[in-house]
């Protein structure tokens, strides 16, 4: 595998994670349409959000969250990104 081909996966993959969050935006969106002709304007349901997310300062993982529920979920979250990346990293020197 040459260096080309991997510029090439490289590519593919950052086009595809675009088209994953746009197709995600779009869904959310057409969604939150539906349940607003659902909902009526007196009737209006309680909801309950939790927000969670994960951010990598070089190889550590900073992870938060509104609960421990989806703190949990962010550190695995976290861990299988941090797997792939080494993966990812260790490829080159497996495959010459």
């Amino acid at each position: 595998m040459n260096m080309n081909s991997l510029i090439d996966f490289g590519t593919l993959m950052i086009f595809i994670g675009f088209i994953i969050v746009f197709f995600g935006v779009i869904y959310e969106l057409a969604k939150s349409v539906r349940r607003s002709s659902r909902v009526k304007s007196e009737e209006q349901e309680e909801r309950k959000t939790e927000v969670g997310g994960v951010i990598f300062l070089g190889p550590i993982p900073i992870i938060f969250g509104s609960s421990k529920n989806i703190s949990k979920w962010m550190l695995v979250v976290a861990a299988i990104i941090t797997i792939v990346l080494i993966l990812l990293y260790a490829l080159p020197y497996f495959i010459s």
